[in-house]
C-alpha cells in the first residue's frame, strides 16, 4: 500500500508541475486608433455627459407614454431576446463542460454473478452453482501538460462574455427598433390629423365655390378643381390608414403580442431629447456590439493555443482500487484487495501537415477577429458622426421650415381671400393651398427624422448599456 501511495504522490506531483504549461499566445486587447473627440460641428455646442444623459431607462427622455410602458417589455417577451439569452445560457454550459475536464473521472462499478458450471461425469451428474462478486473504484485523469483545456476555458469564457452581449446588443437594437415604431407611428397620427384639417378645409373651400356656382359667379371649372383637389386630399387621408396599421402590428410583434392584442390610441409626438456627446473612450465601454467583436478576438486568440497544444504529447493517468471474490462471501476481506495504477502517452509522430493546418486556421480566424473588432469600432465612429451630422443639419432645416409654413399658411389664406373679389383666378388659390399642405409634411417630416436620428444616437452610444455589466462567468454559473 506504500508503494501504491507513492506512486499516486508522485505521479500527482508530475502531474501539477507539467500542469503549469500553457501554449499558445496570451491574449491582448488590440488597439485602435481613434479621435479625443468627436468632431462638432460649425454652430454645434459641445454637451457634456451629465445627469441629463440617457442611461438605464434611455427612453424616458422621449415622454411618450406608450414608449415607457411597452419598452421594459422588449427585455423579457420580445422573441429575438429570448432567442440570444437562450444562447447566453448554452455558452455558460459549455463553460461548465470545458472546465470539468480538468479534473478526474471517478467512478463506482460493481457486479455479482452466479453461475453453474458442468458437471464432471459423462454420465449428467450435476455441476456446482457458486456466486461471484466485484467492488471496484476506479479513476482516470488527462493531464492539462500544455494548456490545452485551460485555453478552451478561455476560449468558452469569452465566446459565453461575447453571448452576452449579443444578448444586450440584440435587447438595445430591439428597444430602439420599438422606439423607432413608435415614432414613425405617432407621425402617422400627425398626418393624419394635419390632412384631417386639410380636408375639412378643402370642404369648406369646395361649399364655398359650389355656392357662388350656383349664383353664376364662380366658374365649372374652378368647382371641379376644388372638388378633385378635396378628393386626393381624401384619398392621402385613408392610405395613411394602412401604414399606421403596420406601425401598430410592428409594435405588437417587438413586445411580444399578437397584433390583434395592442391597440393603440393616437397621442401627441414624443418630446425631442437633447443628447450630450461622449468621449470615444466611454463609447467603446458603451457599445455592445464592440464588446460582442473583443470578445469574439479573445475566444479566437485562445483557439489558436488549443491548435498549437495538438503538437505536444498528452499524458493520461488511471487507477483502480477495490475486491473481487469468488465465492462471493467474504468480498471485503483483505485477501480479496485488488488495485491498479496507470499511465498513458499519446503523441502523433507523422500527420502530413494536419496540425499545422489546424494552427494556420485558428490564426487566420483571430487575423479575421481583429480586423472585424476594428471595423467595429470604427463604424461605431461613423454612426455616431452621422447621427450629430444629422441632428445639426435637421435642426438648421426645421427652423427654415417653421417660418416655411407660417409664410405658406399666410399665403393660402391670402390667395383664396384675393380669389372671393376676383383679382385672382381659383389655380393660383388652390396652388397656394397646395403649398401649404407640402410645408407642414415636410416640417413634419423634419420633425419625426430628427426624433428618429435622436433614437439611433443613443442606441450607437450604446444607450444604457456599459462592458463593465459583463458577468465573470465563474458568477454567472453560479446563479444558474
Amino acid at each position: 500500500m506504500n508503494m501504491k501511495m507513492s506512486h499516486i504522490a508522485l505521479m500527482t506531483s508530475l502531474a501539477l508541475l507539467l500542469g503549469g504549461c500553457m501554449v499558445g499566445p496570451d491574449y491582448h486587447r488590440t488597439q485602435v486608433p481613434v479621435p479625443a473627440r468627436f468632431k462638432p460641428l460649425p454652430g454645434w455646442t459641445v454637451a457634456a455627459p451629465s445627469a441629463e444623459a440617457p442611461k438605464g431607462d434611455w427612453w424616458t427622455v422621449f415622454n411618450d407614454p406608450l414608449i415607457n410602458r411597452l419598452e421594459p417589455a422588449v427585455s423579457v417577451s420580445n422573441q429575438t431576446v429570448r432567442q440570444d439569452y437562450a444562447n447566453y445560457r448554452e455558452a455558460l454550459a459549455d463553460v461548465e463542460t470545458a472546465r470539468s475536464s480538468l479534473f478526474p473521472t471517478i467512478g463506482v462499478t460493481g457486479s455479482s454473478t452466479r453461475q453453474r458450471t458442468a458437471g464432471a461425469s459423462s454420465l449428467g451428474g450435476s455441476g456446482a452453482v457458486s456466486n461471484s462478486g466485484a467492488l471496484e473504484g476506479s479513476a482516470s485523469w488527462s493531464i492539462d501538460l500544455w494548456g490545452k483545456v485551460r485555453r478552451t476555458i478561455e476560449e468558452n469564457k469569452a465566446t459565453a462574455q461575447a453571448s452576452e452581449a449579443t444578448l444586450a446588443n440584440a435587447t438595445l437594437s430591439e428597444q430602439t427598433a420599438l422606439a423607432s415604431a413608435i415614432i414613425e407611428l405617432r407621425t402617422s397620427d400627425a398626418n393624419i390629423a394635419l390632412l384631417q384639417k386639410t380636408v375639412a378645409a378643402y370642404q369648406e373651400y369646395l361649399r364655398v365655390l359650389t355656392n357662388q356656382g350656383a349664383l353664376g359667379t364662380a366658374k365649372p371649372s374652378d368647382v371641379i378643381t376644388a372638388k378633385t383637389q378635396l378628393e386626393n386630399a381624401q384619398s392621402s387621408l385613408i392610405a395613411l390608414g394602412v401604414a399606421r396599421a403596420q406601425y401598430a402590428h410592428a409594435i405588437a410583434v417587438l413586445v411580444g403580442k399578437n397584433p390583434e392584442d395592442l391597440t393603440i390610441e393616437s397621442a401627441p409626438m414624443p418630446t425631442l431629447p437633447t443628447v450630450p456627446l461622449v468621449v470615444p473612450s466611454t463609447l467603446l465601454q458603451r457599445r455592445p456590439d464592440i464588446a460582442v467583436a473583443e470578445r469574439e478576438m479573445a475566444a479566437q486568440n485562445a483557439a489558436v493555443g488549443v491548435a498549437e497544444a495538438a503538437y505536444y504529447p498528452t499524458l493520461s493517468l488511471s487507477a483502480a482500487d477495490g475486491f473481487s471474490q469468488t465465492p462471493l462471501s467474504g468480498l471485503l476481506h483483505a485477501a480479496n484487495h485488488i488495485w491498479s495504477l496507470g499511465a498513458e502517452v499519446d503523441d502523433t509522430v507523422f500527420d502530413f501537415g494536419a496540425r499545422e493546418g489546424q494552427v494556420a486556421a485558428a490564426k487566420a480566424a483571430y487575423d479575421g477577429a481583429v480586423a472585424n473588432y476594428r471595423g467595429t469600432v470604427l463604424t461605431a465612429f461613423q454612426n455616431v458622426e452621422d447621427d450629430l451630422s444629422g441632428l445639426h443639419i435637421l435642426a438648421q432645416q426645421a427652423a427654415v421650415l417653421d417660418s416655411a409654413v407660417t409664410d405658406a399658411t399666410r399665403g393660402a389664406q391670402i390667395a383664396f381671400n384675393e380669389y372671393q373679389v376676383g383679382t385672382v383666378d381659383y389655380t393660383t388659390a388652390a396652388t397656394a393651398q397646395v403649398t401649404q399642405l407640402s410645408a407642414e409634411q415636410n416640417a413634419l417630416s423634419v420633425q419625426e427624422q430628427r426624433l428618429l436620428d435622436s433614437v439611433s444616437l443613443i442606441g450607437d452610444m450604446g444607450g444604457g448599456w456599459s462592458a463593465d455589466a459583463l458577468n465573470d462567468t465563474a458568477h454567472a454559473l453560479a446563479k444558474r
